[in-house]
């Protein structure tokens, strides 16, 4: 048992604050009160004075690399970049090798974070070998624990298997997540069409490309009634689309990440391939435009796109360069600084972001704290500086490396286990 004892605390959920204890049996939280007493019989007390008690974070956009990229990231590696980073529950992309198209290779990756301590959760693919051209055993996938469908990383071009695994996955009550990037489009991958590509000499990823295929993906959500997921937002117009889509129908989704919220298309002239992703960052409009989304609604999730690279693959000319960065260990901190420090949202909202939002939409008991409610909870120092180094992950590519942040976590605790604790 656990009495985490003087701390503020902050339920996303229901929006509750205040000064409040909290004591855990077991896996679940037991009771939420003031002044309560360690119960007799080994009752491990916290003293979170001065911090902030908040549940744990949730994040449902991650790469692990496992199976077939270990040398990158692998299962037990990732999961300690989580804690690190405050969060209890991730959900993992199934773009690995071999994907999680089948049902050996998603109870693989589900056996392996079991093996973690934090709770690990698993997409599988939309298409057989995310070649876009049939579609998955979506039933027999669920069946053995799959939390959602998405082929990330690539988009599904097919419009007729877009809505029949959407109707699919309607029939399942789970989420379906779209990577809208269409390639005919993009000349040069992870670069913005605009000033970055122009002082590299090349065409790169114009915004066209993802805005047609949030389009259709969102049109054909509303006509299917399917959960869809609009992942990893990187332009204006693609916000509009998605605040559109949500004044038509309940069941539209969509995720920021960090990056996207935080850096515009200059920091590729700053970062080289540390600033390359896919989809590109763009233009300080769609920066601002992303936030705007972030605070009324409209884009109700910040997840990191957490893919790791080995440093001599991201040392490759930028152009070779794969896309992608790591964000699990500065993703809450960059939301403080940039989100709640600047005055755009409040802690509660960004907390309604990071866990109970992306929580529901994939049918994750987390992201609240109440009594009978999951052990899952994070204790932060807001007020304390962070510089992002010496990483949990295999990996160090991301452009944040040595930015002055505030925001610590100081403590994860999942299903009432402390599995990590600052030094």
């Amino acid at each position: 048992m656990l009495l985490i004892k003087n701390g503020y605390m902050i339920d996303p959920k229901s929006g509750k604050d205040g000064k409040y204890d909290i004591l855990t049996d077991g896996s679940r939280i037991a009771k939420i009160g003031k002044n309560l007493t360690p119960v007799s019989g080994g009752c491990r007390v916290i003293d979170a004075e001065g911090l902030l008690v908040a549940p744990g974070l949730v994040d449902v956009h991650v790469h692990f690399r496992d199976p077939g990229f270990t040398e990158k990231e692998d299962i037990i590696s990732g999961a300690t970049a989580a804690a690190k980073g405050g969060f209890t529950s991730v959900v993992m992309m199934a773009n690995t090798n071999p994907p999680v198209d089948n049902k050996d290779t998603l109870e693989y990756v589900l056996r392996r974070g079991r093996e973690t301590g934090i709770h690990v959760y698993a997409c599988a693919c939309v298409t057989k070998a995310m070649q876009g051209k049939g579609l998955v055993s979506m039933r027999e996938l669920a069946e053995a624990g799959a939390s959602g469908f998405t082929d990330d990383g690539r988009p599904v071009m097919d419009e007729r298997l877009a809505r029949s695994a959407m109707e699919h996955a309607a029939a399942l009550d789970l989420p379906v997540s779209f990577h809208e990037e269409d390639p005919s489009l993009i000349s040069e991958n992870g670069i913005n069409h605009g000033h970055a590509s122009e002082r590299l000499g090349i065409t790169g990823s114009p915004r066209e490309a993802e805005t047609v295929l949030a389009a259709r993906d969102l049109e054909l959500a509303l006509e299917t009634g399917a959960s869809v997921n609009i992942q990893h937002i990187s332009t204006a117009q693609t916000v509009e689309l998605v605040r559109r889509a949500k004044e038509k129908g309940t069941n539209i989704h969509a995720e920021a990440t960090p990056h996207h919220f935080t850096l515009t298309e200059d920091a590729v002239e700053k970062y080289g391939s540390l600033a390359k992703m896919n989809p590109p960052l763009r233009t300080e409009e769609d920066r601002m435009e992303i936030i705007r989304g972030l605070v009324d609604g409209t884009i109700d999730m910040i997840a990191t796109d957490h893919a790791p690279h080995t440093a001599k693959e991201k040392s490759s000319p930028i152009t070779d360069a794969p896309s992608g960065i790591i964000g699990l260990e500065t993703a809450l901190a960059l939301g403080i600084t940039e989100l709640v420090d600047k005055g755009y949202i409040t802690m509660c909202r960004l907390l309604r972001l990071m866990s109970t939002n992306p929580a529901a939409l994939y049918h994750i008991d987390a992201g609240y704290l109440e009594e009978g409610g999951p052990a899952d909870i994070i204790l932060i120092d807001t007020y304390a500086g962070l510089t992002p180094e010496n990483y949990a992950s295999k990996a160090s590519n991301t452009p944040f490396t040595g930015w002055s942040l505030k925001g610590k976590v100081v403590k994860t605790i999942c299903s009432g286990v402390e599995v990590y604790t600052s030094k």
